[in-house]
């Protein structure tokens, strides 16, 4: 163990977590280092796609998985009329899971060895030497390591340290987020999967998550204002109804069972031009955000984990900045061509208006992205570079 790089993450969320686990199943020493005083997280659902769910079982996850997560059957579309839009049938090997976002977490920090990760570490500076890398810290502690990975979301501290800016643009869409107990619910008992309404500009999401007991709700409004990148500023309940008057029946009781709601500003991020120096490197939201509407930021972050555990497992001090070159020219690409196609969903899923020709070519890409998105094995990509 004495002879395997030491390897610091910054950021304790989904992808900071996973990355870890992966990195640690592969015999790295790893620490964690996130900025809050504690585990905390805000209240969402989040859906797990195949492509993310086989690799978390592979690091022993299968059990602590099927103990928080509502398995889904599929997806369900709808106009906003509630007239029903054909979809395929799922395959066994199509399976997701939704999870409630801090249900997630729990199990991820559980998981973790004693002390890997330490709260309360904002960091403030990432400063490259020549046999690593030295982190500071808001509240006066340092840190040395062979390889830092910055796995601090959107407002990325280390993005920032290696050079890098991001420029957010306006999707032009605002989404509400809210949960409902399933019991409020006339409905909800028979919900299975993925449930979306489509409608001019709109979308209307919901699925059980936490074994059914709740129903997660998102909601997809157009605006013209700026709103925030937070999952925490409140929404207006009575603006959210009325973008919704004359949908179908569901929809428009689960806006009234809310108590609350939260808005989230949905901005695009062209590619940036690298992510990695010779031994700093970022994952997920901190390297590629994407629109949520492919149901891929938690999926693409976990992907890059298990990459990085893949290329670093074997290496030395002296092979890092090739290995993470690698890992840089693998993900970089996959994970543009989901940037895309997650933009090209949430087109499709606001496009009630167009005719139906148009319509079926939209889910005609959007089926194919489906395919080679929830098939792609990130573990054999990286080995195949080695």
């Amino acid at each position: 163990m004495t002879n395997k790089l030491q390897i610091a993450i910054v950021g304790a969320g989904i992808g900071g977590l996973t990355a870890a686990l992966a990195l640690r199943a592969r015999g790295l020493g790893v620490t964690v280092f996130e900025r809050a005083d504690s585990p905390r997280e805000l209240g969402a659902g989040v859906s797990i796609h195949p492509n993310a769910v086989r690799l978390l079982k592979r690091i022993g996850l299968r059990d602590w998985l099927e103990n928080i997560n509502t398995r889904s059957v599929g997806i369900s579309l709808r106009t906003s009329r509630g007239e029903p839009v054909p979809t395929p049938i799922a395959t066994a090997d199509s399976t997701t899971y939704q999870v409630h976002r801090v249900e997630l977490l729990e199990m991820l920090n559980d998981a973790q060895a004693d002390a890997v990760v330490r709260y309360g570490h904002h960091c403030t500076g990432v400063r490259e030497t020549e046999d690593g890398v030295r982190l500071t810290f808001g509240n006066g502690v340092t840190a040395r390591a062979d390889v830092v990975i910055g796995a601090d979301g959107i407002h990325s501290v280390v993005q920032r340290e290696i050079g890098l800016t991001a420029h957010p643009t306006s999707e032009g869409i605002m989404a509400y987020r809210g949960l409902v107990p399933s019991e409020k619910l006339s409905w909800a008992k028979d919900l299975r999967g993925l449930n979306m309404w489509m409608g001019s500009g709109r979308s209307f999401i919901c699925f059980p998550i936490s074994q059914g007991r709740v129903i997660n709700i998102v909601a997809f409004v157009p605006t013209n204002l700026e709103s925030e990148e937070s999952w925490s500023a409140p929404g207006d309940l009575r603006a959210l109804a009325a973008e919704y008057v004359g949908w179908d029946a569901p929809v428009v009781e689960a806006i009234a069972a809310l108590d609350e709601a939260f808005r989230w500003g949905i901005y695009d991020r062209a590619p940036l031009p690298y992510w990695s120096t010779a031994r700093v490197t970022l994952l997920g939201d901190a390297a590629h955000p994407v629109v949520p509407h492919f149901g891929q930021g938690a999926g693409q972050a976990i992907e890059d984990g298990f990459a990085l555990a893949v290329l670093l497992e074997d290496a030395k001090p002296a092979d890092v900045p090739v290995r993470l070159k690698a890992y840089e020219q693998l993900r970089f690409g996959h994970t543009s061509r989901v940037q895309a196609a997650s933009r090209d969903a949430g087109r499709f899923y606001r496009s009630e208006s167009e005719d139906v020709a148009e319509r079926n070519r939209r889910m005609g890409k959007w089926m194919s992205a489906a395919g080679w998105i929830f098939q792609y094995d990130v573990e054999q990509a990286a080995a195949a570079l080695l």
